[in-house]
């Protein structure tokens, strides 16, 4: 008869158990290596993006406020147009005056405009970055780990809310059953009184 071969798996040893290639391991490792690589790298993404919006929402605010001193400033401006054009009646010297209003209405029209193209571009911007941001979030579950916590929470409330219900159930029976035996004990009191 012929010999049998042993033939070996290279994952087990003569025992059969199992046995992990060294170059297996070696994969493995360099994989979790380049996973937390990459997770620092997301998470200093997501700082840099943090910091972003909170600039954007400082440089939105910055503009809002240009915006109420220039609206305040044309105010201020047009009044003086007005006054300007009663007095052009008087004479030349109010119509230079008047031009020189006009030309400065202009400009900060010029400006209100800018600012307000600046301020609608901002807010696009940080639309945009906000909406990279949530997508950013969403791919890495962090808002389903919200939405998870507060549903926890919710069923917690709940629960707590059924408990008080329930003590305020026992309550009122405890409250009848008094109001009761305080009943009885009164009929007998003026029961043994009568006696």
């Amino acid at each position: 008869m012929d010999k049998i071969k042993e033939v070996r798996c290279p994952f087990f040893n003569r025992n059969n158990i199992h046995v992990i290639c060294p170059q297996k391991l070696a994969n493995l490792r360099a994989e979790a290596d380049a996973s937390a690589e990459r997770a620092d790298a997301t998470e200093a993404k997501n700082k840099k993006y943090e910091q972003d919006l909170l600039q954007k929402d400082q440089e939105i605010t910055s503009l809002n406020h240009r915006i109420g001193v220039l609206d305040a400033e044309l105010e201020k401006t047009e009044t003086r147009l007005a006054e300007t054009k009663v007095a052009a009646a008087d004479g030349e010297h109010s119509k230079s005056t008047n031009d020189g209003l006009i030309r400065k209405i202009q400009l900060l029209e010029e400006e209100l405009d800018a600012a307000e193209k600046n301020v609608k571009e901002t807010v696009e911007k940080w639309v945009l970055s906000t909406y990279r941001h949530l997508s950013f979030l969403i791919r890495f579950g962090r808002l389903r780990q919200v939405d998870v916590k507060a549903e926890h929470f919710e069923r917690q409330v709940a629960r707590v809310e059924q408990e008080r219900d329930q003590w305020e159930k026992k309550y009122e029976e405890m409250n009848d059953k008094y109001r009761q035996s305080k009943a009885e004990l009164d009929e007998l009191v003026s029961n043994m009184e009568g006696l």
